[in-house]
């Protein structure tokens, strides 16, 4: 337990030293450039930082993002899922998405977005593009996962039952749950930085994009960075605080 706890304020010193060396180089860009419109200083970044957190229209531009984001994690999941359990079952399949999986983790994101914005309306980009950069991860962590269960528990149910989807849900989700949570979590933060930017290019209403696009052309800049550091506090919230309870609940069951 005392070594939990010194382990826990370690991380907290860390990051809030982390924190504070970031904001340092910052503040020495200002200084170096000399030019306060480009690199604001810390204190004016935080000043928009608080004013923005306080307009309901922050808040309205955070919620259809965020709706994009949910969006974009239900169909990256389901099909990264499916997908994953087909190439995990069938070395046949593998072979065949593979082309696939490859082509979609190699190609830029804007290049992609580019070739789904004359494919469809703009208001679709953000979830389609961001969805198909996400597919292959989840699609690798779920084909990894089946792979790597125990032929001997494969076994038991095989005696059984044939493959079906109650045996999917109750046998092969189940033990593949470590590797789509650490690919999840990973999604997770990735989406939301790659649902901004689909949303800064198709220039979406009401949207976290349109603001950093907005504050760009009327050369607000640091209305830029408290955007910026709005969206890595919901990354970190979207990535760390699901590690941080499912830590909790496990040490809260350990001591009962």
């Amino acid at each position: 337990m005392g070594q939990d706890l010194k382990e826990k304020r370690k991380e907290i010193s860390a990051a809030c030293l982390g924190i504070l060396l970031l904001g340092m180089i910052i503040q020495a860009a200002s200084w170096i450039k000399g030019d306060t419109l480009v690199f604001p200083g810390v204190p004016r970044i935080l000043a928009a930082f608080f004013r923005l957190l306080g307009e309901g229209r922050t808040w309205q531009q955070i919620g259809v993002t965020m709706g994009h984001l949910a969006l974009t994690m239900a169909v990256s999941t389901s099909a990264g899922v499916a997908l994953g359990l087909a190439q995990g079952l069938s070395s046949f399949v593998r072979r065949i998405l593979r082309p696939l999986m490859v082509f979609l983790r190699a190609i830029p994101m804007i290049v992609l977005t580019v070739i789904i914005m004359v494919m469809t309306a703009y208001d679709r980009v953000p979830v389609t593009a961001s969805s198909l950069i996400l597919i292959p991860m989840i699609s690798e962590a779920a084909c990894e996962g089946c792979r790597r269960i125990e032929p001997e528990l494969v076994d038991v149910y095989r005696m059984n039952s044939s493959l079906n989807l109650q045996v999917l849900s109750r046998v092969y989700l189940p033990l593949m749950g470590g590797y789509l949570r650490q690919a999840w979590f990973n999604a997770a933060g990735m989406g939301i930085r790659m649902v901004v930017t689909t949303e800064y290019l198709v220039q979406t209403r009401n949207s976290l994009g349109k603001a950093v696009f907005t504050s760009g052309y009327f050369f607000e800049y640091d209305e830029i960075y408290a955007y910026a550091l709005i969206m890595i506090l919901l990354v970190l919230a979207l990535s760390e605080l699901p590690k941080i309870l499912a830590r909790a609940v496990q040490t809260s069951g350990k001591r009962i």
